[in-house]
């Protein structure tokens, strides 16, 4: 089993270093890892963010452990060859297309959450965001009106197949967890929702056992912190899941907690936490690995077929949490390196 590891920019390395050293730890027969650049470090290395070799060995492999990208060296470069396009090059190369990112907060937690604990600690849903369509994907470009105004533009669009997709993919994973799928839309207002949403029903009917709702977007941000009891699955495009999620990571606690896996229709995925490259820390020891190692988990789970040490991951990553571990994010002082070795310390036990 082939890991391509591409650690990025900033605090990437640091933190696919610890996943790594847990992964070792587990002993897993035939797990190989490749290295490979991307972002900002493989633009500064030969030119391109996402370099055929990279692409090359993404394909190759089983699974692909994924840091972050972006580097404020690259700021002022063309936009495709920004940092930022290797991974939307990547989603778009190999079809992945189902992002699926966990927010539950763990118990010993409750206090590093934004909302008060009675509220957070009810928190267990699972977003899942379309991630080949939307305005990340359409036409976009800067022109300039019959004013003499500069104007950019993004086009957001999706068509019924890929809304049909994503719905399935949804209504699965709510099967799987408790049975109820939210979808969320501002069909009051955009084309593209009320497609999304006539899509989303029509294919309702081969999920009968599912019980369906839907939620404008502000409306769902708002119950997010209001009572994020309320939800199990969220299914909703890219742009939306992209900003509830991470409304979602500091319900659960921190950025630096939640993991996410892309993946394609036949479960190859693309794993990494749902954290940037924070090049303000990059370097120093400060960043959290657990989203990444989370991340790891979920890429056994997922793609490798392997839910006993992914178990073993999770309860280790709980376990050390309850021991006390905390890094900056979390209001302590532990340092990368001290939470991985607590978390592979709680695998042993």
């Amino acid at each position: 089993m082939l890991i391509a590891l591409l650690p990025g920019d900033g605090i990437g390395p640091e933190v696919i270093a610890e996943a790594v050293r847990l992964l070792d730890t587990l002993g897993i027969d035939g797990l190989a890892f490749e290295e490979a650049p991307v972002g900002g470090a493989a633009y500064k290395a030969s030119g391109h963010p996402l370099p055929d070799s990279t692409l090359d060995l993404a394909k190759r492999a089983d699974a692909i452990l994924f840091g972050a990208v972006g580097d404020p060296d690259c700021d002022a470069l063309e936009r495709h060859l920004r940092p930022e396009q290797a991974i939307l090059g990547l989603r778009k190369e190999l079809a992945l297309f189902a992002n699926l990112r966990p927010a539950n907060l763990f118990p010993d937690l409750a206090d590093a959450s934004a909302l008060r604990p009675e509220i957070a600690r009810d928190i267990d849903v699972m977003i899942v965001r379309e991630l080949n369509g939307d305005v990340y994907f359409g036409e976009k470009g800067m022109r300039t009106t019959e004013d003499g105004l500069r104007e950019g533009y993004d086009i957001m669009s999706y068509n019924e197949a890929e809304v049909a997709r994503i719905a399935r993919t949804g209504f699965e994973t709510a099967r799987a967890r408790r049975g109820k799928l939210c979808s969320v839309d501002k069909a009051n207002v955009l084309e593209t929702s009320q497609l999304w949403r006539d899509v989303v029903i029509e294919i309702s009917a081969d999920y009968p056992d599912i019980e369906l709702s839907h939620l404008y977007v502000d409306n769902a941000a708002m119950q997010l912190v209001r009572a994020p009891g309320q939800f199990d699955t969220i299914v909703t495009g890219n742009l939306f899941g992209d900003i509830l999620s991470d409304l979602a990571s500091m319900c659960a606690g921190s950025i630096g907690m939640l993991p996410s896996a892309s993946l394609d229709a036949q479960g190859k995925g693309l794993y990494e936490p749902i954290h940037g490259s924070a090049p303000d820390i990059a370097g120093q020891g400060k960043a959290n690995p657990l989203a990444t190692i989370l991340s790891a988990a979920m890429m056994l789970r997922y793609s490798l077929q392997l839910p006993e040490p992914a178990d073993r991951i999770e309860a280790a990553v709980s376990n050390a949490l309850a021991g006390g571990l905390r890094t900056g994010d979390l209001g302590g002082t532990a340092s990368t390196r001290e939470a991985g070795d607590a978390v592979i310390a709680a695998l042993g036990s």
